[in-house]
C-alpha cells in the first residue's frame, strides 16, 4: 500500500474546548489507485489531506506512506518525505512568479533530486504548455496555471498525489479538460491519487469514492 491511514483523530481548539474534526478515520490506497474524498464544508476533508501530506500532525492514530510512519516524524523528516514521495496540488496554484513556466515545472523535481529534462518536456507537451515555457505565470490563464501546477507535481514522480479541489477555480469546460490530462498523467506515472472534491461528477471519475461526514468515513 502506498497510503495507510489507521484510526486517525484530530481536534482543534474552540471557544468551549476542543472541537473534534476527524473521529477515527481509516483508509488505504494502493499504487496506481485513484480515490475521491467528498463531504460537506467543514467535514474535515482538507484536514485529512494535510495530515496525510505531513502538513499537520494527528492527535491519535497512524499514517503510513510507502511503509514509513509519518505520524512519528519531525517537521524536517516530513518535509523530506514530501519532496521524495508526496506531491500536493492545491486549488490555489502557488506558482513562483519570478520563475518561467519551464522553471516552475522543474522546481519540485530539482528539490527532490529527480530532475529529468525529458520528463519535463513530456509533461509540458501532454498538458499543452510547450508554447508557454518561457513565459511567466502572470501571463497565463487560470487553466494554464493549474496545468503548470499539475506538471510541477508530477514531474517529481511522487508515489502519492494529494489534490485539494484542483479544478475548483476553473470554469466547467476548462476543469474537465485539465482533469482529463491530470488523470492520464497520473495513470502513466503509476502514482496513487487522493483527491478532495465537492463535485460528484469529478468523484465519479475516480476508481473509488468515500464520503466524510461528522468526522467519519461513510
Amino acid at each position: 500500500m502506498v497510503l495507510t491511514v489507521q484510526d486517525v483523530t484530530k481536534s482543534f481548539p474552540g471557544a468551549d474546548g476542543d472541537v473534534p474534526v476527524l473521529r477515527g478515520v481509516t483508509l488505504g490506497l494502493a499504487r496506481g489507485e485513484t480515490l475521491a474524498l467528498t463531504g460537506e464544508s467543514g467535514s474535515g476533508k482538507s484536514t485529512l489531506l494535510h495530515l496525510v501530506g505531513g502538513l499537520d500532525t494527528v492527535d491519535t492514530g497512524t499514517i503510513m506512506v510507502n511503509g514509513r510512519e509519518i505520524t512519528t516524524m519531525n517537521d524536517t523528516a516530513r518535509a523530506a518525505l514530501r519532496r521524495s514521495d508526496v506531491g500536493v496540488i492545491f486549488q490555489q496554484f502557488n506558482l513562483i512568479p519570478s520563475l518561467t513556466v519551464q522553471a516552475n515545472i522543474a522546481f519540485q523535481a530539482r528539490l527532490a533530486g529527480k530532475h529529468d529534462a525529458v520528463q519535463v518536456a513530456r509533461m509540458s507537451e501532454a498538458l499543452g504548455l510547450t508554447p508557454h515555457l518561457t513565459r511567466y505565470p502572470e501571463a497565463l490563464s487560470g487553466g494554464q496555471q493549474q496545468r503548470v501546477a499539475i506538471a510541477r507535481t508530477l514531474a517529481a514522480r511522487p508515489s502519492l498525489v494529494l489534490a485539494d479541489e484542483p479544478t475548483g477555480n476553473l470554469d466547467e469546460a476548462t476543469a474537465s479538460d485539465v482533469l482529463d490530462q491530470m488523470l492520464e498523467l497520473v495513470r502513466e506515472t503509476g502514482a496513487a491519487l487522493l483527491m478532495v472534491t465537492h463535485s460528484q461528477s469529478v468523484a465519479r471519475r475516480m476508481e473509488r469514492h468515500v464520503h466524510l461526514s461528522q468526522g467519519r468515513l461513510m
